[in-house]
């Protein structure tokens, strides 16, 4: 289904996270950046990763970087938060699923006012009673 752009917002804001990988670690580390300890395997090409939430404090990791000259690869992959599955359901729209559930709310809401109305009408009842004595026999 089609995103929209406040889904495309919740899956940026709450979702995504931004690993950095590197050789060597930068000279600082910007704020919202968290480093993550890498255990020592040989064959390994990056030794230091760094994951950033929001995508400024990526951004402003990844210009040290290159301001350093520094040999980086990023990849951005969802955060496994409880909430995740809620929020950005694989494939679907939460704005929409949304907006559906309100629309049959609101159908649903009005259909029962109006059995309601009939189910205390008089007239309504009297017909209805006649009609399941001619069904019965």
């Amino acid at each position: 289904m089609q995103l929209t752009p406040f889904d495309r917002w919740l899956r940026e804001t709450y979702v995504y996270e931004t690993h950095v990988r590197t050789l060597r670690p930068p000279e600082s580390i910007p704020l919202g950046i968290v480093k993550v300890e890498l255990p020592d395997e040989p064959g390994k090409r990056y030794k230091h990763l760094f994951v950033a939430k929001s995508s400024k404090a990526a951004d402003a990791l990844i210009a040290q970087l290159k301001e350093n000259g520094q040999m980086y690869t990023t990849q951005i992959v969802e955060n496994d938060a409880w909430y995740v599955p809620f929020i950005a359901p694989k494939r679907k729209s939460v704005t929409w699923f949304l907006i559906s559930l309100v629309v049959m709310t609101v159908a649903g809401f009005f259909a029962l006012l109006y059995v309601k109305g009939l189910t205390e009408d008089p007239e309504f009842r009297k017909n209805f009673m006649e009609a399941m004595k001619l069904l019965r026999s």
